[in-house]
């Protein structure tokens, strides 16, 4: 067993240390809330006031919504992989100019359960857009697009004037 670094004794099974758990980080506004209803007796400054949702909790319903994006410049072609999982190849859209691509989808689950007198429905519907610019000029009559596993895979070769040159530095 490791030494204790203040006392250079070995702790005992009963003082062994416990990991602490991860915490989040609090936002300001938070920080301030906690220190004052720390200081007050609960209720006391606000007593019609209920439990409020944290505002990272927020959030969380939002969270996803948008694909993660890989944008690969390579010498005669550009391509762009999207992660797009839980959406069917026909809930797609992508369409794209010379300079910029945008891949948008629906998703649409509906659940239903009944037993006896228990009824229950979940419905639950979302949608995405995103646009990305190319970092070049491409042909987007020769674009190629691929769908396989919830990954998007668009291959656009770059027009002739975008080419990448190697120059010599005299």
């Amino acid at each position: 067993m490791p030494n204790d670094v203040k006392t250079g004794v070995a702790p005992t099974k009963r003082q062994e240390m416990q990991k602490a758990a991860p915490m989040r980080a609090m936002s300001p506004f938070e920080e301030m809330d906690r220190m004052f209803e720390g200081f007050f007796p609960r209720g006391w400054m606000r007593p019609f006031r209920g439990e409020l949702p944290i505002w990272s909790e927020l959030a969380v319903p939002f969270e996803g919504k948008m694909p993660k994006v890989d944008v690969i410049d390579r010498d005669d072609e550009i391509v762009v992989r999207a992660e797009v999982p839980g959406i069917d190849k026909k809930d797609l859209d992508v369409s794209m100019t010379d300079d910029s691509v945008t891949i948008k989808g629906t998703t649409s689950h509906e659940e239903k359960e009944e037993k006896g007198d228990y009824y229950r429905c979940e419905i639950s519907r979302g949608s995405f857009s995103r646009t990305v610019a190319l970092p070049a000029g491409v042909d987007s009559s020769k674009a190629k697009a691929s769908f396989r596993d919830g990954m998007l895979e668009l291959s656009m070769p770059k027009t002739a004037k975008a080419k990448r040159v190697s120059l010599k530095v005299e």
